[in-house]
């Protein structure tokens, strides 16, 4: 079972335009999961950061079997990171 929550932030435009997604939340049941689940997700936020252009992607192992992948300022456009949370 793949458990995804996504975080949106607030439409400041008008009310048909739905805002991408900055932050997506991912927990998996098994490891064979993990590997598609992080590359769609990684996929998606690409799509944004492409549009916006001026940050790149991190991908956070919060523990096992949890990430979280968003957009962040602290990495260089089209590039992705990965982190392992303390």
């Amino acid at each position: 079972m793949t458990t995804v929550t996504m975080e949106r932030t607030p439409a400041v435009s008008a009310p048909a335009e739905v805002p991408a997604a900055r932050s997506i939340d991912l927990e998996f049941s098994t490891a064979e999961e993990v590997h598609a689940g992080l590359e769609e997700a990684v996929a998606e936020l690409i799509e944004v950061a492409a549009q916006e252009a001026s940050c790149g992607i991190l991908v956070t192992r919060l523990h096992p079997g949890r990430y979280t992948v968003a957009l962040d300022e602290s990495v260089p456009f089209g590039e992705t990171y990965e982190a392992i949370a303390a």
